[in-house]
């Protein structure tokens, strides 16, 4: 068993079995077992001739990492462990160099993410980068014939996430989006999913996401930039300012520009999660009302003008420190983010539930465990969900789908529909007001101001274009 770190937690991986028949299977096989697809009730992607066009000595799929940072670097290196890492990229080169130590001089270095992209030679990435960035590498890479495994968020704003969708489904590529809890953590989220539907707590059912509190710090002072860092290309999209070293490494989750705070940052795991038990997970939310405190965001800020570049807030973390937001599924169950403890809170009329990363608990938990038959009914559910593919390894998930072509556990429509409550919440506590949203036409319903936030002007020569 190994062990990575992601915000205060020591996690537990269990690659198991699976992992070692993945580092097994080469090209060839990949090829020849993918016409026998598993019965999954969805559609198999595609699969292209790309899967057995380079074969490597070893005979394993070519991977490469973009964005070699603490968490870019984690996901990079679980990749590297089941795949050949031939390839990294970070606009800090020291990070890319000292992530491509490990491979001893067969993982080539660039600063330049589109040069890895050129080579024929790589199946798929890895993305680790800041938020910020996370649209335009994925959409490239697809388009490039990559498959991708990227972090959450996934998106920076609504926008950026239709328009995945809509590259994600012309190219047919593999995606698996790195929220782990649908696969990892001894499957007790998905336990939990289970008993929500099975009306054990009752008909009706909601839920209550504490993800903690986010940072607040500042102002800072801009500097001149590291030599080995290309600052204009970190910047990307996002308007142009000064360097300071707040703005990177972990911390560029506590800036508008970047990201969306611990709203989306640990809200995109957990409102996932909550979706996908209440039956959301498939339409996501109509209405997002609630309140946040912004300690670098002026009362009087106009949002719009800042977070499109035409004005400025003092240097110092902007996003949403605590907060509280209800959202509003098309069935009428609520899901409540707040920044009190790490947790989600399952209640209906007849019982409640808890489930984090360290535990499921509950009376109908202990009433499944003091039943054989019903431990039994619990583990064939977990099964049911997870459609029979590979748990207790997020990247053994995709590498198994990238042979198979299935959508891996972590697919981009759900995600999406996760994210974008998210992004809600802070357009409701940023405007003030309850905001309601219109999933067929992707527009907010008589709202002007929030349709305005569905996207952002991008900074010229990075813009994303579809």
């Amino acid at each position: 068993m190994g062990l990575w770190y992601d915000k205060g937690f020591l996690i537990p991986t269990h690659p198991g079995e699976v992992v070692v028949s993945l580092l097994q299977t080469n090209r060839r096989e990949f090829l020849r077992t993918t016409s026998l697809a598993t019965g999954s009730a969805l559609v198999p992607y595609v699969l292209t001739a790309r899967i057995g066009r380079t074969a490597e000595a070893n005979d394993r799929l070519n991977v490469a990492a973009i964005g070699t940072g603490g968490r870019g670097s984690a996901v990079g290196h679980q990749a590297g462990r089941l795949g050949n890492m031939v390839a990294c990229a970070d606009v800090d080169r020291r990070r890319a160099e000292k992530f491509a130590t490990k491979y001893e001089g067969k993982c080539d270095v660039y600063t330049d993410y589109r040069k890895i992209l050129e080579r024929k030679d790589v199946d798929a990435i890895t993305c680790g980068t800041p938020d910020h960035w996370h649209a335009k590498i994925v959409i490239d890479a697809m388009e490039a014939g990559k498959d991708v495994y990227c972090e959450k968020p996934l998106t920076l704003t609504i926008a950026e996430g239709q328009q995945i969708v809509d590259v994600l489904e012309k190219t047919k590529r593999v995606f698996q989006v790195g929220t782990q809890q649908r696969s990892e953590y001894e499957g007790r989220f998905l336990k939990a999913i289970a008993i929500v539907q099975s009306g054990r707590l009752g008909e009706n059912v909601n839920a209550v996401c504490g993800i903690g509190e986010a940072k607040t710090s500042g102002p800072f002072r801009s500097q001149s930039p590291p030599a080995d860092l290309d600052w204009d290309m970190w910047l990307g999209q996002a308007p142009k300012v000064g360097y300071c070293l707040n703005r990177c490494d972990f911390d560029f989750r506590w800036w508008l520009e970047y990201s969306g705070g611990q709203v989306t940052d640990w809200g995109a795991h957990h409102t996932d999660i909550a979706l996908w038990a209440l039956g959301g997970a498939d339409t996501g939310i109509v209405e997002a009302e609630g309140h946040g405190v912004f300690p670098g965001f002026p009362y009087t800020a106009n949002v719009i003008d800042f977070l499109n570049g035409r004005s400025k807030l003092p240097n110092q973390y902007n996003v949403a420190k605590s907060f509280a937001c209800t959202f509003k599924l098309p069935n009428e169950r609520t899901i409540e983010l707040n920044s009190v403890n790490n947790e989600i809170i399952f209640q209906g009329d007849q019982g409640k539930i808890r489930v984090n990363r360290r535990g499921l608990t509950g009376k109908p938990v202990e009433e499944i465990a003091a039943s054989a038959s019903d431990q039994v009914w619990l583990d064939g559910e977990v099964t049911k969900l997870s459609r029979g593919l590979p748990l207790g390894g997020h990247m053994a998930n995709f590498f198994h789908c990238i042979k198979t072509r299935e959508r891996p556990i972590s697919d981009v429509w759900s995600h999406v529909n996760a994210v974008n409550a998210c992004h809600m919440a802070n357009i409701a506590m940023l405007l003030k007001r309850k905001i309601v949203f219109d999933p067929a036409s992707q527009q907010f319903v008589g709202d002007d101001e929030a349709n305005m936030l569905i996207s952002r002007k991008q900074r010229s020569p990075w813009q994303i274009t579809v």
